[in-house]
């Protein structure tokens, strides 16, 4: 059984193309004004509930509804009010809250990207140079720079179906073990092609992870933290597994990982393999305020922000660009998904408007959700 495979290939997106290098560029509109604190009038905020009540009551009516959960959680950050919700229940029968922490698995990306860019921004790594100047891989030969890897263009393809099958023997054996990077990479037997074609590529975001542990001679979880998480104001997101994620926490029923729980989210080994491309373990308004803050230019400069953004295709730097597709404005941020997590990330910037929707299912249609839930944020945000 391959579950790593769905927990891994988190937040794949379409085929986005072939695109240059982004040169540096302001995003316009930023910074945002400081995150509101006040809640939305709880009459407003009705309409947002009833849409995570209604992904509920589709489950329970349906569970093969693509587009349906067993439980939900989400969460939106204005410049002018702030919401949380739940509904539902985990894949273990216990009820969400607003705060259960949830695998938010390549939501994690959008750390790693932005940790990147500040450590060029700060001269300790340069985007277009060849990762290899910096880590000598058997995946880094074919000289693609820092940039490509970001930018999903570096020729490094994803992990084969077989190369998760071998891993998954390996975490059942022994789930509560600790991978390193290098250990994840040696599974990865897939032809690496010439830079600047897109392809999703997990393996890349790996070695990026490795490239800010040289660069700044720190644990990942310990420079997202000190960079990223503490200046936004994130207690409540875990960098798994350098952290554990703090109650409440969302269970689940990860066949390779077993029936034990180690406290990580799903399993130590599946958390430390995957670190630096889907190891973060957060809550809805966890989530929601890192989105504001990021992409408000609130927690790396406003032309850091541009870069990430941009792009001839659906993927920009460790950013994917939504377009129109949730019918409320041009929206960037990131999906994620594993077995039994799901979780979508949107930035309307115009609006000044984050949004996360979190899923305790996996497999499932997010998207359709989260347009749900924005038709319903449509009036409240005019």
């Amino acid at each position: 059984m391959i579950a790593v495979l769905v927990f891994v290939l988190a937040g794949c997106g379409g085929d986005g193309g072939d695109k240059a290098a982004v040169p540096a560029t302001s995003a316009p509109g930023l910074p945002f004004a400081e995150a509101a604190t006040t809640p939305l009038d709880p009459a407003k905020a009705q309409a947002l509930q009833d849409v995570l009540a209604k992904i509920v009551s589709r489950y329970a009516a349906n569970p093969d509804d693509e587009a349906a959960s067993r439980g939900v959680s989400a969460a939106v950050v204005t410049d002018k009010w702030t919401w949380s919700g739940a509904a539902g229940k985990d894949a273990l029968g216990t009820a969400l809250t607003p705060t259960t922490s949830l695998g938010v698995a390549s939501i994690t990306k959008t750390f790693v990207a932005a940790e990147v860019m500040l450590l060029a921004k700060d001269q300790k790594i340069d985007l277009d140079a060849p990762i290899a100047s910096y880590l000598k891989n058997k995946l880094t030969a074919n000289n693609a720079t820092v940039r490509q890897h970001l930018a999903m263009l570096s020729g490094v393809p994803n992990y084969l179906p077989d190369d998760y099958g071998r891993m998954d023997k390996v975490i059942k054996a022994a789930p509560g073990k600790h991978w390193t990077p290098e250990q994840a990479l040696s599974y990865d037997t897939a032809s690496v092609g010439q830079p600047g074609t897109y392809n999703y590529s997990n393996p890349s975001y790996v070695l990026l992870g490795m490239v800010i542990e040289k660069a700044t001679g720190q644990p990942l979880a310990t420079v997202l933290r000190r960079d990223l998480a503490t200046p936004a104001g994130l207690e409540r997101a875990a960098f798994q597994d350098g952290e554990k994620p703090e109650p409440p926490v969302a269970g689940d029923k990860n066949p390779v990982c077993g029936p034990k729980d180690d406290g990580y989210l799903p399993c130590r080994a599946i958390a430390s393999l995957s670190a630096a491309n889907a190891g973060l373990a957060a809550d809805a308004p966890t989530v929601a305020r890192w989105g504001y803050e990021l992409y408000g230019g609130r927690v790396i400069p406003a032309d850091l922000v541009g870069q990430m953004t941009k792009g001839d295709g659906e993927y920009g730097l460790g950013t994917m660009q939504f377009t129109q597709r949730f019918g409320i404005g041009p929206a960037v941020g990131h999906r994620g998904e594993m077995p039994d997590y799901m979780s979508l990330l949107v930035v309307i910037p115009e609006k000044r408007l984050s949004i996360a929707l979190l899923f305790a299912n996996g497999n499932k249609q997010i998207d359709t959700a989260m347009t749900d839930l924005a038709n319903a944020l449509q009036p409240l945000v005019s």
